[in-house]
């Protein structure tokens, strides 16, 4: 019987994370659930945050954390596919938070994620508390952890953050990056043209990127602040992937959530190509061979099977012999 992929490909190497390549954040229950409804009619395309930074009133975060593991572990977050964006490192609540969270809804939630850590010292710490909260509790298996690069600090410490234990993905805020230069930054490059071009802004891209690719997670780009224009989400989301490579985007409204899918879909022609080659690989136990008139090897294998899984991630067909070969 041939190997999967999975298993001749990766042998003693950590795969890549294939996550959905939009993550929308709801700030409250009537909002969550709406959002996972949508989730349901359009299959699982895109991540759900559930916010407790922004979304909790002060003084009710212990009610709102509880209330998302009511939703968490309730019959609307049918794929399993909602995360959650606890209170930050300074903020004397983020222990409850992760009390609450993983000690009520460990085995449903797809993720933590950390906001506005200053050094990958406070994410240590913070990922050392969901380790030993999940083992209290019985949690077995690793719950991944998102950080947010949207401090000085973090952006210098990118790197050791991204190899941290439990990592998924480093995450772009460009709101409060751009806010934290006090004005050196002007307010037109929150919005495009200006966040792909202010040179600061370009070098903290670019270096996020780099971090979360040499460590094996998935770089995840900030929002646009365009909340219904289809074409102007879609042009920021691809020159995010295409311009400086990343993988993932978040959304603010429900409307920038298949804008931004169809934006970082890989190209018809690449899928069509990587199932030929995969298909002709397996035939011959992942040994070399030729595809129009190229050489492939376990190399491009690799590259094209994270391709076709990312492919069908984003909610595109795959040719229907290698989805009975690869996905069944």
């Amino acid at each position: 019987m041939a190997l999967h992929p999975s298993e001749s490909l990766f042998k003693g190497e950590k795969p890549f994370p294939v996550i959905p390549s939009c993550e929308h954040y709801a700030g409250s229950e009537k909002l969550m659930v709406k959002a996972l409804e949508v989730q349901d009619r359009l299959g699982p395309i895109f991540d759900l945050t559930c916010d407790c930074e922004d979304g909790a009133p002060t003084g009710r975060e212990t009610e709102h954390a509880e209330m998302i593991v009511r939703v968490l572990n309730g019959p609307a977050n049918r794929h399993r596919r909602a995360g959650v964006r606890i209170h930050d490192p300074t903020h004397p609540h983020w222990h409850r938070d992760i009390e609450i969270l993983v000690g009520g809804a460990g085995d449903a939630l797809a993720y933590v994620t950390i906001p506005k850590p200053t050094a990958a010292a406070q994410v240590a710490e913070m990922i050392i508390h969901v380790q030993q909260v999940a083992a209290h509790h019985g949690v077995k298996r690793e719950i991944p952890i998102h950080a947010l690069v949207e401090t000085h600090g973090a952006l210098r410490e990118a790197f050791e953050i991204a190899a941290l234990p439990w990592m998924q993905t480093l995450d772009f805020g460009l709101l409060d990056f751009v806010s934290g230069h006090h004005g050196a930054i002007p307010a037109a490059a929150m919005r495009s043209p200006g966040q792909f071009e202010h040179p600061l802004l370009v070098r903290a891209k670019a270096d996020l990127v780099a971090a979360a690719l040499a460590n094996g997670i998935v770089p995840a780009h900030n929002v646009t602040l365009d909340l219904k224009d289809a074409a102007q989400i879609r042009s920021d989301a691809r020159r995010a992937r295409l311009e400086f490579g990343f993988l993932r985007m978040y959304s603010i409204h429900p409307a920038q959530i298949e804008p931004i899918v169809d934006a970082m879909k890989p190209d018809l022609s690449e899928v069509q190509d990587a199932a030929a080659i995969l298909l002709a690989a397996r035939a011959v136990d992942w040994g070399p061979i030729q595809h129009a008139g190229e050489l492939h090897d376990r190399a491009s294998y690799r590259y094209y099977w994270e391709l076709l899984q990312k492919a069908r991630v984003t909610g595109m067909a795959i040719p229907g012999e290698a989805e009975r070969a690869f996905f069944a």
